[in-house]
Parts: structure tokens; sequence; C-alpha cells
């Protein structure tokens, strides 16, 4: 049990964040005492995001549920004796006071889903984490994000595809976000880092104790260049349940989980089916019948994944962003959709003319100071990439 000697009477300024709603909610601004409470539930052992909800259904408040007694306790699903005791005993067991000591002096950040950095898609998947903890930073154009998975056993076709896709990606923007394992994962978050690009790295366990232990430099790295997240305390160590849990904020943090190389045993191919229940996209390369390494990506195709050989395999499938990102740091103006990447100047400038209502075409030309014919060929490409809508002949909006 985590438990350093340090005071745990005072406020801390972790906390002094803007909120944002709950979705269907009006805002609402949570005191520190409140997030406390809800960092305290977290570090229970055994403590997930449908026990807690279980929980919060049956006694109404972290509070009222650190007072029950061992018997109400077991009366909620999922809740075990051993469960239910470590609950009972909650606040002689777990000291979150000292854990967020920790967090200050490591310059850990602690997020829950109300908070305005906290990741907004995977706000909208069904089993939020009830506590993030981050080090490194969130963009706003993080919100244009893909997930690349694959399996440990990488062979070289899988390591060249990943390599070929994730540098794709990092041209078009995207941020690359991976579990950080050996094998696909490591060599997606490196290549990200070597082209320049943005990554973040999901974790099965806390930060002080990284698995696996030969990529303690690639944490670092990432860090500095992009963002680690975890649910688990900073000395959480890796537990096997750790992972497909960990799989879950994945795919949930992206637009699409890309599935270059696996099995028919593994853990990818969890992260795809969650992908699916999140309402993602499942993107998979193919590989050679023969190999065993590629029949979980074969498979994952046969049974509807969108096969991938290039990255404008993904740019094509990918419909309207649901929050808008940006697109690079030196462009100002925020991008709806993954395939504006592959706009040229002329192209950009157009669109950027179009708005979400119906907008007379010789408007739009009149703005631009290009010449009618330039406009109605570069409206032409916008329409054929499902960037804008025409609507009665002479008008267009953007889908």
């Amino acid at each position: 049990m985590f438990s350093p000697d340090v005071p745990n009477n005072r406020q801390h300024d972790l906390f002094d964040q803007t909120v944002v709603p709950e979705f269907g909610k009006e805002l609402r601004v949570y005191s520190s005492s409140e997030i406390i409470d809800e960092i305290h539930l977290s570090m229970v052992d055994g403590v997930g995001p449908a026990i807690t909800r279980r929980l919060l259904a049956c006694f109404g408040s972290i509070r009222a549920i650190f007072d029950a007694s061992p018997k109400d306790l077991r009366a909620v699903e999922g809740v075990g004796p051993k469960l239910a005791d470590h609950l009972a005993h909650a606040r002689e067991e777990y000291h979150p006071d000292r854990l967020i000591e920790l967090c200050e002096k490591e310059n850990y950040k602690i997020l829950i889903p109300q908070d305005i950095r906290y990741p907004a898609l995977l706000r909208t998947i069904p089993d939020p984490p009830a506590v993030l903890y981050l080090n490194g930073e969130l963009l706003p154009r993080d919100n244009m994000a893909l997930a690349v998975v694959g399996t440990r056993g990488m062979t070289y076709y899988g390591r060249k595809q990943t390599e070929k896709l994730t540098e794709g990606l990092v041209r078009a923007g995207f941020t690359v976000v991976s579990g950080m394992a050996r094998g696909i994962d490591g060599t997606a978050h490196r290549t990200a880092l070597e082209r320049g690009g943005r990554t973040i790295a999901v974790l099965g366990s806390g930060f002080l104790n990284i698995f696996p232990p030969e990529h303690k430099d690639l944490y670092r790295q990432i860090a500095e260049h992009g963002a680690v997240l975890s649910e688990f305390p900073p000395y959480q160590v890796s537990l096997p349940g750790h992972f497909p849990q960990r799989n879950r904020i994945v795919s949930g943090m992206s637009l699409g989980v890309l599935v270059v190389e696996s099995p028919l045993r593994s853990g990818s191919l969890i992260t795809a089916r969650m992908a699916l229940e999140q309402d993602r996209e499942v993107f998979a390369v193919p590989g050679p019948v023969d190999s065993a390494h590629s029949r979980g990506c074969n498979r994952l195709i046969r049974e509807g994944a969108h096969l991938v050989e290039s990255i404008d395999n993904i740019l094509d499938e990918l419909g309207p962003l649901p929050f808008p990102a940006a697109q690079s740091e030196e462009e100002t103006a925020p991008i709806r959709h993954p395939a504006e990447s592959r706009l040229n100047e002329r192209e950009k400038k157009v669109l950027s003319l179009v708005e979400t209502t119906p907008k007379p075409i010789d408007t739009i030309i009149s703005a631009s100071g290009l010449n009618p014919g330039q406009v109605l060929a570069v409206l032409s490409v916008l329409e054929s990439r499902q960037l804008i809508v025409r609507e009665g002949g002479n008008r267009v909006r953007r889908s």
C-alpha cells in the first residue's frame, strides 16, 4: 500500500482548471474536495468504471460509499467480500492527499472527465476513466488521433508497414496513439517521434513502474514531446488485467484503430473489438496468407474491417471530426475533417469560405479572388472528397 510520510491536511493547486459541462447537463464546477473523493475511490483495489457507476447509483456519493457497512456494500453487483472490506476501510487504507503530493512533486497532472484538459473523445465512451494521470501535455490537435496497434512479436513486414503508415499519419496531421508495448506499439511511437509528429502512450501501469522496462527512455521521450496517460496511480505495477482495461482508452480517445499485424490471439484484437463497441472505425493491414502473425488482421478484414494499403484508405473512410482539431501549431484555422489534410493551398482557401449553412457559389467566387472556373473546379474536388454538399445547384455548405 502506498503511504509516503507527507502531510495530508492542505489544499492543492492541482485542480485550478476550468471544467466543462457533462454531456446533456449544465456546467457544474467541482470543488477540490469532490475531486479528491474521486481520486480516493479510484485508488481502491478492484474499483473500475462499472463498479463506480453501480456504487454511486446505490449510495449517491463517494462519502456515502465509504460510510456504508460491508454488508450493504456486498449488496451491490460485482462487489465481493474482499472489495467490500477495502471500501469499508478506505479512509484508513488509502491516502489520496499523499498521492496528490507525489503527483505535484513529479509534475504529473490529475484529470477527471469534467476537466477541460481531459481527452474530448474519451469522454464519449460508456466507461471513461473516472481519473486520468497525465505526464506531458494534451493539445487541441489531439482531437484528430488514430490508434496504431499490433503484435509484440513483430516481423520485418510488420515493422515496415508500421513505419510507412505511421509516417503517413504524421504527415496528414494525426496524433498517433498506442500502448507503448513491445513490437508494433513501440515502433509506432518511435516513428511518430522521429518524423516530428505527436504521439500519446496509454499505460497499463503507473508512471513509476514502466512496462516493459526497456521502454523507459521511450516513455521519457513521449512525455517530453507528446503525452503519456494512465488510469492507474503512479506507483501501480502492471498486472495482466490492466492491459485490456488500458486498451479501451487507446481506442476511446481515437477516431479509429489501425491493426498492423496480429495473430489470432492478441491484445490488439481486443482493442479492435472495443473500438467497434465505441462506434470507432477499425482498419487492418492484410498480411501473407501463410503468416500466423497476420491471421488476426486477415480475419478482421473478412469480418468487415477496412483494408489498408496506404494512408489514403484511412482518410477515405473517416468522416467529420466530432470535435475540431488544430492541424498544426502554425495553422490557426481548425480542421473539421481528416480529408482536409490532403488539400492544397487553393483548396483550403476555398473551403474556408464555405460555411455550415448554404452559401451562394457566386459569393464564394467574389470572396476568393480566383476566377469562376478555378473556384468551380475546386468545389468539385471538395464535393468528391465529401467535404461540402451542393444544394439547389448554386449553393454549397460544409458536410
